[in-house]
């Protein structure tokens, strides 16, 4: 039986401003506000600020004696990299070095650290770390306690030194205030490419902040332009860019690895993909006619497939068709080679290129 859709604590904010929703990992979530739609949505975070309603995104708990050294014997990035009062980016990986999940690691200290997941993964990440866990440290599922929104774009730090929120931290750190009486933690992140931050708070008392940040000036902002916003960065999404079947090394997310520590999940087979190099590998594509990259279009060289476009779609800064696709590694295509899409019999003329497709401005 299908499982009904969960609705974040902001839903009837949404509602009132007449979002279109959609399903994202279990939620219905705003897709678009009525009013600005997809391309001013994008172009208030590239240009001023906009917020977003994330809350769908996971949370959980990591305590006990020893919690970071656990969690870093687990996820594949080096936690001990950071200190407490910075976040990290790191992945959940499977014994065949495929990718559970990309997540977002808090660490508040040696004993206790604060993990986002996504939102459809949140219950595997959490079993497959109780499972691990030694006595003694316990790993607790948040995810409808907490919410979280993004403030993203150039004037995200003016709008929020405007309430009284900390915003001089530096980037992937966070600092813990209080706003009308709640305790928010406030990280130097984002998945837009611009300068932000993420908000997490109590979901009860998500309205207030909410409230505050809209009236401030931020816009509205649904999971569409976030999905824009973060192709023309070429940041990945889990189960397209990232999944079971396409590990870090093939998606280029190495970076995120922690190759010289002793021990991760999925460490041997990662190390055996990257000592004999991967089968295929992530490029950007950029449309070279009006044609728009669609995820499962395929690639061509001539009349061969090399690939399968893993993330497409129009970026409306560009103003051209993008995207992102595994290319065979044994086609020889690289940067700037000239290939084609699929496009339902039509081809359509492409380039590959290394992202991001605009300037980064997230420092």
């Amino acid at each position: 039986m299908t499982q009904p859709l969960r609705h974040p604590a902001l839903y009837h904010r949404h509602v009132a401003l007449g979002a279109k929703f959609a399903a994202f990992g279990g939620w219905e979530m705003p897709l678009e506000y009525a009013g600005g739609g997809v391309l001013k949505e994008h172009a208030a975070v590239r240009e001023d600020v906009g917020v977003f309603d994330v809350s769908h995104l996971g949370k959980a708990r990591v305590r006990g004696r020893g919690a970071a050294a656990f969690v870093n014997a687990c996820l594949s990035n080096d936690l001990d990299r950071i200190t407490a009062g910075q976040a990290q980016y790191t992945l959940c990986l499977a014994d065949n070095g495929g990718v559970v999940d990309d997540l977002i690691a808090y660490r508040f200290g040696d004993d206790d650290v604060f993990l986002i997941p996504n939102a459809a993964n949140t219950a595997e990440v959490v079993r497959l770390l109780t499972a691990a866990a030694p006595t003694g440290i316990s790993v607790v599922e948040q995810h409808e306690i907490f919410a979280v929104l993004a403030v993203q774009g150039p004037r995200s730090a003016a709008l929020l030194d405007g309430l009284g929120v900390p915003t001089d931290h530096d980037y992937m750190s966070f600092a813990v205030t209080t706003y009308a009486g709640a305790d928010v933690v406030v990280c130097r992140t984002g998945y837009t490419g611009e300068h932000g931050y993420e908000l997490v708070v109590p979901s009860h008392d998500a309205h207030t902040l909410w409230d505050a940040v809209v009236e401030a000036g931020a816009r509205p902002c649904g999971l569409a332009a976030r999905d824009t916003l973060r192709t023309e960065m070429g940041y990945p999404l889990h189960g397209q860019d990232l999944s079971l079947e396409i590990t870090p090394v093939q998606a280029r997310s190495g970076w995120a690895v922690g190759w010289n520590k002793p021990e991760f999940w999925g460490r041997e087979a990662l190390l055996a993909e990257k000592a004999a190099g991967p089968r295929r590998l992530l490029w950007g594509i950029e449309a070279l006619d009006r044609g728009i990259p669609r995820a499962h279009m395929t690639v061509l060289r001539g009349d061969t497939p090399i690939g399968e476009v893993t993330s497409g779609t129009f970026s409306p800064t560009r103003r051209v068709g993008i995207g992102l696709a595994l290319i065979d590694t044994a086609s020889g295509a690289g940067e700037g080679d000239e290939v084609a899409l699929d496009v339902r019999g039509r081809r359509s003329a492409i380039r590959l290129v290394k992202p991001p497709f605009v300037k980064s401005s997230v420092r």
